[in-house]
């Protein structure tokens, strides 16, 4: 089998770097191991930035997210009993953000695929890149029982973090970037209608809580936790109590409870290799860089590398030159930190690490007392937010 470009991942960083490539007239092949229903099922972000909304409309991916998305033009702080709203359009020039699961961009870009774009294999386990630094790079992979190789002009891994294609980029080549947090998220999807109208981030001296939303009727809330809490050791009841505490108020603000369709625990974690290009193989999304989900970057970030590599892949072929290419892993990266210290800030002003001393916590409410109170820090934290430029 051989392909201009093969993709190594059927998350949203594969799926629409093949849709991108088929509406520039590229021709892909995308390789899954998981079958399709997984892939469909498989919960993970929900917030997409202004650019990621743009970038989904661009491509025709965006039909159902513009009918079915909810549109969010800010969210809420909570901390010592007190609400501020951060109102995004008024402080970025209109930008705002999209509450749109992960699994429904996979649902629609997957559609578009079978339909109108090339080969997307479901049960297609990549073994193996080879050849990453010469011009005739490969995949091995199994599918049907047997083993294949699809030879490739390119390769990009959108393989996540355990995937095989940063395993390809010799360790000599690379370097690691990380951080593990102390505390986790307990996450749960219930069935009942949201208690706010936008997202509500809660410090509270008990540790962080999330209220947020994957549609008009589904809540999805998240408890701060210690990283190696079982779930299933939380009774509903308690994540209802625990909820309600950390997200009190002062004024008559209630939480609705309802029941618990989901629970899980999401570690938490900063990492980013470099570079992200060896050779004709590239990385994006997980496969190069993970954030903490506190400041809603991940699925964002895999969308701004899928967009810059589909656009130096176009200007290969309509000029024959190399200079995007080799610019991808830089351009990419600047916009990896600055969301890697978005998050950062997100994480450790929100979150009660463990034996925090006294100065550390009051540290936290001295800057979210900055944003409540100061334009120029409520302004780069909506900023920040919406999204860092793509180009």
């Amino acid at each position: 089998m051989r392909t201009t470009v093969g993709i190594i991942g059927a998350g949203p960083a594969g799926l629409l770097l093949a849709r991108l490539l088929h509406n520039a007239g590229i021709d892909s092949v995308v390789l899954e191991s998981r079958d399709r229903a997984y892939v469909e099922q498989r919960q993970r972000a929900g917030i997409l930035e202004q650019g990621t909304v743009d970038v989904l409309r661009a491509a025709g991916a965006g039909e159902r997210m513009d009918r079915e998305g909810l549109r969010h033009d800010g969210i809420e702080l909570r901390f010592g009993r007190r609400r501020h709203r951060v109102d995004f359009p008024a402080l970025t020039g209109g930008r705002s953000v999209m509450v749109y699961a992960q699994t429904e961009v996979c649902k629609d870009l997957i559609a578009l695929q079978l339909k109108e774009g090339g080969p997307l294999l479901f049960e297609a386990e990549a073994l193996a890149v080879e050849g990453a630094d010469s011009d005739r790079p490969a995949v091995r992979f199994r599918h049907g029982g047997r083993e294949d190789v699809l030879e490739c002009d390119y390769v990009v891994g959108c393989d996540g973090f355990w995937g095989v294609s940063r395993r390809a980029i010799p360790a000599e080549s690379a370097r690691v970037y990380e951080r593990a947090y102390p505390f986790g998220w307990l996450g749960i999807l219930a069935d009942v209608a949201p208690s706010h109208d936008e997202l509500v981030y809660a410090r509270h001296e008990r540790g962080f809580a999330l209220l947020s939303m994957r549609s008009p009727s589904i809540s999805r809330l998240y408890l701060q936790v210690p990283a190696d809490t079982d779930a299933q050791t939380w009774s509903d009841e308690h994540i209802w109590d625990e909820l309600e505490r950390r997200l009190e108020t002062d004024d008559d603000w209630t939480l609705h409870r309802g029941p618990v369709t989901q629970k899980s625990v999401t570690p938490m974690r900063s990492f980013v290799h470099e570079p992200m290009r060896h050779g004709r193989l590239f990385l994006a999304g997980d496969a190069a860089h993970i954030v903490p989900p506190t400041g809603a970057k991940g699925l964002n970030l895999a969308v701004g590398d899928v967009a810059t590599l589909a656009r130096a892949l176009v200007h290969r072929r309509d000029t024959g030159s190399e200079e995007l290419l080799d610019a991808y892993s830089d351009m990419c990266l600047r916009r990896v930190w600055q969301a890697e210290r978005f998050s950062y800030d997100m994480t450790t002003m929100l979150h009660r690490a463990p034996s925090a001393p006294a100065f550390e916590e009051r540290l936290q409410l001295a800057r979210l007392e900055r944003i409540a109170t100061c334009r120029a820090a409520e302004a780069d934290l909506a900023e920040g937010y919406t999204g860092f430029p793509l180009d």
